[in-house]
């Protein structure tokens, strides 16, 4: 099996179009829950735990997206689709202790919708790989 540095969680639901879990880092724009492996884990594994400390939910794998390599960092980034409560409000805010700690204020994107300047470019181009790899939305 090939490297994977990256785990990430999706989270979809069906609104008046197909929407994503998103989030506004503080620091570094709009993002998708995303984070790294810890020696020895699986990623699906990593995209749950991601889940549980980023925003604060939840969630198990019920479909496993592919595989998509960061053109800016190289970094190979495994995308698990996750199964979450069905009743999940529209925003949030949850504090997640990484980096020294952060609020993250999450809320759904419609996945057709092209990103704006606001998301951080890493998360644009994997906004873009779901946008593909989930079809016609």
């Amino acid at each position: 099996m090939s490297r994977i540095d990256k785990a990430c969680p999706v989270v979809l639901r069906h609104a008046a179009a197909l929407q994503v879990l998103a989030f506004a880092h503080p620091l570094a724009g709009l993002q998708l829950v995303k984070g790294s492996l810890e020696p020895g884990e699986a990623s699906a594994v990593a995209a749950v735990r991601e889940l549980a400390e980023e925003a604060g939910i939840k969630g198990e794998v019920i479909a496993d997206l592919g595989l998509w390599v960061a053109p800016q960092t190289g970094q190979r980034w495994a995308f698990h689709q996750c199964r979450v409560a069905p009743d999940l409000p529209d925003t949030w805010t949850h504090f997640a202790a990484d980096d020294g700690g952060h609020e993250f204020r999450f809320f759904w994107h419609p996945l057709a919708s092209e990103p704006s300047a606001q998301w951080h470019p890493l998360f644009q181009g994997a906004l873009a790989f779901l946008r593909q790899r989930l079809g016609p939305i």
